[in-house]
Formats: structure tokens, C-alpha cells, sequence
């Protein structure tokens, strides 16, 4: 059982959120867009003044610790920033010394995919499985794994980079680098970029008119699809066919129960996971075709809530 009170970090390259969290349970929350160029030292001011006012009503004794959930990657060994490809000046910077010296209190931090699949495996849709893959389909794709009853973090705490599996010798270029990653292919942004050419060229009547009012987004080419405009219905097959190619590859690699699918695109499952099974019972080996996918059951807190069971509940290990 998650047992005392522990504060909850999530910095992502958009948002930074600070919660307490008492067992299973956040009591209070306080968020704050992320200065993506103002450096480690602006954002550790931050932090420290966003618990002092979730904590004025009781003193930091009464904290058991602090865990974060940090873009990355991140060497959870040694709690030091690797790089933040999102951020500016984050490279090689020792996080959680840092963090603990200034609030004073022991501090966990892991990458972001795996507190979230942490949270979710804890407290969420992954609850009483052994076996579980989770995956944050948003601008990017992360993800973590649990094998055997227990989190998977491999060499410096940085395994499950789930999204910058290679699905193409051809295509779009991946933010790491590298072409036709599953990232590339089936995230938020690769699906923003079709949306703005389908607006473009007209393709879609639909996100044409949006267009002319506003940069189109990713969601909106569900809500095109939900009023039954084609091209929109034909981005969403797409999208689907990409997250279900490279979930195929996640089930042969992990041998999951259920794979948990989180981030911003998870809103619209209802329109994805049909296309996404469709695609894993084509071309998954038979003992991986039946795999539930199910979508993330605590929403934007899946990080939150996996940062406090660093501090909360060790049966990670």
C-alpha cells in the first residue's frame, strides 16, 4: 500500500505541475507553463516557491520525499539530466542533488514514460497485471514497460524509448535524428503536419475552413472525422494503421497483458482503437493478437501519480 505524504513533480517541455499527495490521493495541485529557455536554476525557483504554497499549512517533516517525473532522458542512477531536447541548458545538470539541497528533503526522479507507466500501473488501468506496456501518444511518444511484476528501467534508468523505434528506411525525420522512427510517424505532431497539408491543399474542407482562423491542430482532425468529413476519416485510419504497426512491435518485444495507451491523442481511442486492433490481429504473432489495448485511466495525472510512488511505494524496485 502507498503509505505518508509525498510532493509530486511532472516538468514537461510545455508544463510544469507540482502536487502533494497523501497515499493515493492528490490534495492539491499547482501548474505553471514551462520557461523553456530560462535554464535549471529559473525552473528550481519555481518548483521551490510552488511547494511553499501547497505546503504553507504544515511543515516539510511531514513529507516523506520528493518524486519527479522529468522529460529526458534522464540517468535515474545517478539522477542527472542526459539532455531535454525540449529545454535549454539542461544538459549534465545534476537534478536531484540539486533539488534536494535546495528543498531538503530526499529526492527519485525518473523519465517521464516510465512514471507515467508507473501511475498508471499503481493506481490506474494497468492495476493487477504483471505484464504491461504503456505509451503517451501527445506531441512526442514515450513510454515505459513493467516485465515480471516489476518496472523496467535497463542501463541509467532510460529503457523503453518506445517511440524512436525505427518503422521506415523512408520518411519524415524523428526529433532524435534518426527517419521514419514510430515517432515520426504516429505522434501528435507527425499527425498535426498531415492535418496542416490536408488543410492546405484543401484535401479537407473541414480543416481548410479551421485554417483560416487558427494554426490547425491534431485534434482537430478528430473533430473533423466525428462530423463525418473524409479526409479527416481518412487521417484518422491512418494514424491508426502507425499506432498499430508499431504496438505490434511493442507486444513482441514486451509480451504485455494489456498495453495502456495515454497523452493527448488517447482522447479520441474511441475513434483509434478500432483501426489499432485491426492492425494487431493482422499482423501480431498469434499468441499477441488478443492483447487488450485500453485507454489510461488517470488522464493528465498518470505522471504525477507514478513521481509520488517513487517516494510512496519501493515495490518497484
Amino acid at each position: 500500500m502507498s503509505e505518508g505524504t509525498a510532493i509530486a513533480i511532472d516538468l514537461g517541455g510545455t508544463q510544469l505541475r507540482v502536487a502533494l499527495v497523501e497515499g493515493a490521493h492528490i490534495q492539491g495541485r499547482s501548474a505553471l507553463p514551462t520557461d523553456a529557455a530560462a535554464g535549471p536554476e529559473a525552473i528550481l525557483d519555481q518548483i521551490r516557491k510552488m511547494i511553499d504554497q501547497l505546503c504553507a499549512d504544515r511543515t516539510l517533516s511531514d513529507i516523506t520525499g520528493i518524486g519527479m517525473s522529468c522529460a529526458g532522458p534522464i540517468n535515474t542512477e545517478t539522477a542527472t539530466v542526459t539532455e531535454i531536447p525540449t529545454l535549454a541548458g539542461w544538459a549534465d545538470f545534476p537534478l536531484g542533488e540539486e533539488l534536494s539541497h535546495r528543498i531538503g528533503l530526499p529526492v527519485r526522479i525518473e523519465n517521464d514514460g516510465i512514471a507515467a507507466a508507473l501511475g498508471e500501473w499503481r493506481y490506474g488501468a494497468g492495476q493487477g497485471t504483471r505484464n504491461m506496456v504503456y505509451l503517451t501518444i501527445s506531441t512526442g511518444i514515450g513510454g515505459g514497460a513493467v516485465v515480471d511484476g516489476r518496472l523496467l528501467h535497463g542501463h541509467k534508468g532510460i529503457a523503453a524509448h518506445i517511440g524512436h523505434m525505427r518503422m521506415a528506411q523512408d520518411g519524415p525525420v524523428c526529433n532524435c535524428g534518426a527517419v521514419g522512427c514510430f515517432e515520426a510517424l504516429a505522434s501528435g505532431s507527425a499527425l498535426k503536419q498531415r492535418a496542416g497539408l490536408a488543410a492546405a491543399s484543401a484535401a479537407s474542407p473541414y480543416l481548410a475552413e479551421i485554417a483560416r482562423r487558427a494554426e490547425v491542430a491534431a485534434k482537430d482532425v478528430f473533430d473533423g472525422a466525428r462530423a463525418g468529413d473524409p479526409h479527416c476519416l481518412r487521417l484518422v485510419t491512418e494514424e491508426a494503421m502507425y499506432l498499430g504497426q508499431g504496438i505490434t512491435s511493442a507486444l513482441h518485444i514486451f509480451s504485455p497483458e494489456r498495453v495502456v495507451l495515454g497523452g493527448g491523442l488517447s482522447n479520441a481511442f474511441d475513434l483509434l482503437v478500432p483501426g489499432i486492433l485491426a492492425v494487431i490481429r493482422r499482423d501480431a504473432m498469434t499468441p499477441f493478437k488478443e492483447v487488450p489495448v485500453i485507454a489510461a485511466s488517470l488522464g493528465d495525472d498518470s505522471g504525477l501519480m507514478g513521481a509520488a510512488a517513487l517516494i510512496l511505494d519501493r515495490r518497484d524496485g
